[in-house]
């Protein structure tokens, strides 16, 4: 704490958390990458069974990054808190943001199962 009664993170601490954070966005931009090329490897299959676990697997590689990038940026806004209740108001912000998020996209995948599974069990012409 500084004289003032504010709690202060000293330069150092936040030095090795900003090159953690560098290392984590760097990690996740590498393996985002490789679930993409994973991803995109589904379109050389042309059945509707492939086709419904390529849209459900894109889906969800892209919830997954929006997750990671919000969990990124929150991180990102912690480091630059000034005080205890700045750091508990982002938190507040980014809980709420997230439980939004979450159920949108548990239904998006929900309507993306769903549109597989029909368009698996349709008989073919």
């Amino acid at each position: 704490m500084d004289q003032s009664g504010k709690f202060e993170v000293p330069n150092d601490v936040r030095n090795m958390a900003q090159a953690s954070f560098d290392q984590a966005r760097k990690a996740f931009e590498g393996l985002l990458s490789a679930a993409q090329r994973a991803a995109s490897s589904f379109e050389d299959q042309g059945a509707a069974a492939r086709a419904g676990a390529k849209d459900v697997a894109s889906k969800a590689i892209g919830f997954a990054e929006a997750n990671v990038r919000a969990s990124l940026d929150y991180a990102e806004k912690l480091m630059k808190a000034k005080d205890m209740a700045d750091v508990m108001r982002l938190h507040s912000e980014y809980v709420q943001a997230q439980m939004r998020t979450l159920a949108d996209q548990a239904g998006e995948i929900g309507q993306v199962m769903t549109r597989a599974a029909a368009d698996a069990t349709k008989p073919k012409p």
